[in-house]
């Protein structure tokens, strides 16, 4: 997998974490426990810096950035689904992000919700606790989303990481 130092900066990987051979880090990242990078994620910390929490899953295509005062913090038990760009936001915990949704500067995602596949969350958006963020530009419904399905996804990925960890092997 790569795994790049920028300058004195080296990605922090929990040892229980799996990160597929084709993710990307760079600089300031951490990884938390049990958590998934899948292949062709890319998580560049060349600023503010990257948190993902424990038993979160990135997955396949993903783009997690930050800026030079905003880091993008993505808590536990979440789910980044694929193609999805994340920038400068916090994700608390146990949140749904659809495929291909972007969330921008300064937008909160509370924990719980969900934002729907292809959303844009614009700068300074707050999607309150349980509530799904749909369209473009994201609106908010409220008490929508189902914490126990996100739950449910992000304990799957937890599963399948392990699984990948000790099962995965390149062919060429």
């Amino acid at each position: 997998m790569p795994i790049y130092a920028l300058g004195d900066i080296v990605p922090q990987v929990d040892p229980t974490a799996f990160v597929h051979p084709d993710a990307v880090l760079i600089g300031r990242v951490t990884i938390g426990a049990e958590s998934t990078i899948w292949p062709g994620a890319v998580l560049r910390g060349d600023g503010a810096g990257i948190i993902i929490g424990a038993r979160t899953s990135i997955q396949d295509g993903a783009i997690v950035h930050n800026t030079e005062v905003l880091p993008t913090v993505i808590g536990d038990d979440c789910t980044v689904g694929h193609l999805a760009h994340l920038e400068g936001c916090i994700v608390q915990n146990a949140v749904l992000i659809g495929t291909a949704s972007i969330v921008l500067h300064e937008a909160v995602v509370e924990s719980g919700a969900l934002v729907g596949a292809n959303a844009v969350v614009t700068n300074r958006l707050r999607v309150p606790a349980g509530a799904m963020a749909l369209g473009v530009p994201a609106k908010i419904r409220e008490g929508a989303a189902s914490l126990e399905q996100n739950l449910h996804d992000a304990a799957h990925y937890v599963e399948r990481g392990k699984r990948y960890r000790r099962e995965l092997r390149r062919l060429d």
